[in-house]
C-alpha cells in the first residue's frame, strides 16, 4: 500500500512539474493601484497556495481552541 502511495505521489509530483514548466510565463501584479514586479504563474500560485494553507491552519487552531475552552470542565 505504501509503494502505490508513493507511486501516486511521484506521478502528482511529476504532473505538476510539467504542468509548471508549460505554464513559464509571467504576470505582472496590480494590488490596491500599485503595480508589483512581474513574478511566473507557478510562483504566484505556489505563494497563493501556501498563504492559503498557512491561514487555514491558524483559523483551525484558533477555533480547536475555542471549542477546547468553551468545553472544558471548570473545576472551581
Amino acid at each position: 500500500m505504501r509503494a502505490l502511495s508513493l507511486l501516486f505521489l511521484v506521478a502528482f509530483v511529476g504532473v505538476l512539474g510539467y504542468f509548471s514548466y508549460l505554464n513559464r510565463e509571467s504576470v505582472q501584479i496590480d494590488l490596491f493601484g500599485q503595480s508589483r514586479p512581474t513574478v511566473s504563474i507557478p510562483v504566484l500560485v505556489g505563494a497563493a497556495y501556501l498563504l492559503g494553507m498557512l491561514t487555514g491552519w491558524a483559523v483551525v487552531g484558533m477555533l480547536k481552541r475555542s471549542w477546547t475552552r468553551v468545553t472544558e470542565y471548570d473545576r472551581r
